[in-house]
């Protein structure tokens, strides 16, 4: 019968020789035809021997594909095959840790398939470096790490999402305009959070595991979320793990949800503490009255962290306050024996608090009274709008300008070291900046002279 079809000839201009090899054809077919549903052939090629060269035979072969696994049933589709097609678009040897593959109709219709992995690229932290998602329109390849198709803070999902609405010659610009990408973002960040909140709120002992692994490997990026992505915050903010006080393990286990349900009668915040490393947060001066009171705080380590706290100051109602900033308010966890005792205590160190800021003017910002220490004699606290230490350590590592800021000084009025300071006059400046030093060393803080500080403390060693 007669032959049906249409030919196409295509004439290349000069120079594009390129396009005439038969290599080069097949990976451009690979490449953005693999999966639309028409099978795709050319002429077989063969290695001829005798005439040394490459022949074209009568026969055809199928170059592409010609299936895409995301665009059929679920049902046909084995958990075999679903982590196959990951290690191919993943170039991973694991399996996923977990996926999700979903058909979205309404005001736009799409497609997603989408894999969390077990383990973080080394590019985890680069934040222009995206593992992934390539989009389809209608079957045909686009573009890989279709950055507007997922933010920043789930970077470490890959995936492919197809849509039946965006143009076939869309370009990164046009993706930033369209109205239609934003509900496929929405969409797709909703259907990872609830990937991972499946595995975090489950009650099998291998799912709350694997999400247990999941938070080591990504944890500190899925964090970022919570400052970055405010119509999320909450949900992000309940996936988030700490370390904290209760558990003494540097192990982030700690939910939001589990501080608030072991908060102490009387108790209306969420106490925190920022720290260079885990051990450092935890062996602050500024927990000790905490530990007195058995009070938890969240020992706060991650680098995003401190950035984080300028975006999220509250969780299921209650205030999220730092243990090293401002005046200490416990509220109704002090008693008024407390109160009372402090008001009588401030009064008997007027005098010295007077001298010690004569002493240390220029280095500190105030020196006073407090009961928030039970067994170091000094620690340095930052006003309450200000930076802390620990952040403004982080600005001048990275070389930005931080802005000036004194600490203030508190002083345990039961101290031996401070009660000696009261009656000192001969060496009271060498014994003033003694504490001041010790405070900045116990928040992990650089002396600007170690040198000077060891020779004091030989000196009163040997006096």
């Amino acid at each position: 019968g007669p032959e049906r079809g249409t030919s196409i000839t295509l004439h290349l201009r000069e120079g594009e020789d390129e396009l005439l090899s038969s290599w080069k054809l097949k990976s451009i077919i690979r490449k953005y035809s693999d999966h639309i549903s028409l099978p795709i052939q050319m002429h077989k090629e063969e290695w001829d021997e005798e005439k040394k060269e490459q022949v074209t035979k009568d026969e055809f072969e199928t170059i592409n594909q010609a299936t895409a696994l995301w665009a059929r049933p679920k049902s046909e589709i084995t958990d075999e095959q679903y982590k196959e097609f990951y290690k191919h678009i993943s170039h991973d040897f694991e399996d996923p840790l977990t996926y999700s593959h979903n058909r979205v109709e309404g005001r736009s219709e799409f497609t997603q398939l989408l894999f969390i992995p077990k383990k973080a690229n080394f590019d985890l932290w680069d934040r222009n470096k995206r593992n992934g998602i390539k989009l389809y329109v209608k079957r045909v390849f686009i573009m890989d790490d279709a950055e507007q198709l997922m933010p920043m803070y789930l970077r470490f999902v890959t995936g492919v999402i197809d849509s039946a609405d965006l143009p076939l010659n869309v370009s990164r610009e046009i993706l930033q305009e369209s109205r239609d990408v934003k509900s496929i973002r929405e969409s797709s960040t909703k259907r990872v959070l609830t990937m991972l909140e499946e595995l975090a709120n489950s009650e099998d002992v291998a799912k709350k595991e694997q999400y247990a692994d999941f938070w080591k490997e990504f944890g500190q990026v899925l964090k970022e979320g919570i400052g970055e992505d405010v119509s999320n915050q909450e949900r992000i903010a309940k996936l988030a793990r700490f370390a904290s006080t209760h558990t003494d393990s540097s192990e982030q286990t700690v939910t939001l949800a589990d501080y608030v349900s072991r908060m102490k009668e009387g108790q209306d915040k969420i106490y925190y503490v920022t720290g260079e490393s885990y051990i450092a947060a935890k062996n602050s001066p500024h927990l000790e009255i905490f530990k007195k009171k058995g009070v938890e705080v969240l020992l706060l380590s991650d680098r995003v962290d401190e950035w984080l706290l300028s975006y999220f100051h509250e969780f299921d109602g209650k205030a999220l306050v730092s243990v090293a900033k401002g005046g200490l308010d416990l509220g109704a966890l002090a008693d008024e024996a407390e109160k009372k005792e402090q008001k009588e205590t401030e009064e008997q160190y007027k005098d010295l608090i007077e001298r010690m800021k004569k002493s240390l003017d220029g280095k500190v910002k105030d020196v006073r009274v407090t009961l928030r220490l039970t067994d170091s004699p000094a620690c340095l606290v930052a006003d309450e709008h200000e930076l802390s230490a620990n952040l403004l350590r982080m600005l001048k590592a990275a070389g930005q300008q931080a802005p000036d800021s004194k600490p203030i000084l508190e002083i345990n009025p039961q101290h031996p070291l401070v009660l000696k300071l009261k009656y000192e006059d001969k060496q009271f400046d060498d014994w003033a900046t003694i504490l001041f030093d010790q405070a900045l060393l116990a928040e992990g803080g650089q002396l600007q002279d170690p040198a000077g500080y060891v020779k004091r403390i030989n000196q009163m060693l040997l006096a």
